[in-house]
């Protein structure tokens, strides 16, 4: 077998980085301009970012092993789990804007190009609805799910408004 310079026999692709066991993206190495733009993001997640990434980083969202604001092909994707292959957006109002919208459809369709399932959740529902932005973003990585158009309601999600399971109303 013959070996390059790296130690990676010739002729085959490089592997795939990442974590022991958590898949990966084979991808080209990153431009530097974008490994500091997700630093940078990183650094100033918004509100409904920061707490959507401790919700995923505590309870380990099933071990589907999130990345925060990683840096793929062009874009940086706000959380992806290599291993499911889904991208989760939390999208603030400048999302609402038409032109926005064009290249929020040009980024999913990217993504989806290489497999992955985009999940796209806005500011509020992150921050009202933190539980059901979760369940559906496990749903999702469930093998076989249709991917769901709607957020589980509020409340535990058994079609009654009101309060929370285990909760009683006055």
């Amino acid at each position: 077998m013959i070996y390059s310079e790296v130690s990676t026999p010739v002729g085959l692709p490089p592997p795939l980085r990442g974590r022991v066991g958590e898949g990966g993206m084979p991808h080209d190495e990153v431009p530097q301009f974008l490994r500091i733009r997700a630093k940078q993001l990183r650094r100033s997640m918004t509100r409904a970012e920061t707490l959507l990434w401790r919700h995923l980083k505590a309870h380990r969202l099933a071990r589907l092993g999130f990345r925060r604001q990683a840096p793929m092909g062009d874009y940086i994707a706000d959380f992806v789990a290599h291993s499911c292959k889904i991208i989760v957006e939390v999208d603030g109002e400048s999302h609402d804007f038409e032109e926005r919208l064009r290249k929020d459809q040009a980024r999913d369709q990217w993504f989806a190009s290489r497999g992955y399932q985009v999940l796209r959740f806005t500011n509020d529902d992150v921050l009202n609805n933190l539980e059901g932005v979760a369940l559906a973003i496990l749903q999702a990585a469930e093998p076989g799910a249709p991917p769901s158009l709607t957020l589980p309601r509020k409340g535990g999600g058994n079609g009654e408004r009101g309060a929370p399971n285990g909760v009683e109303e006055a």
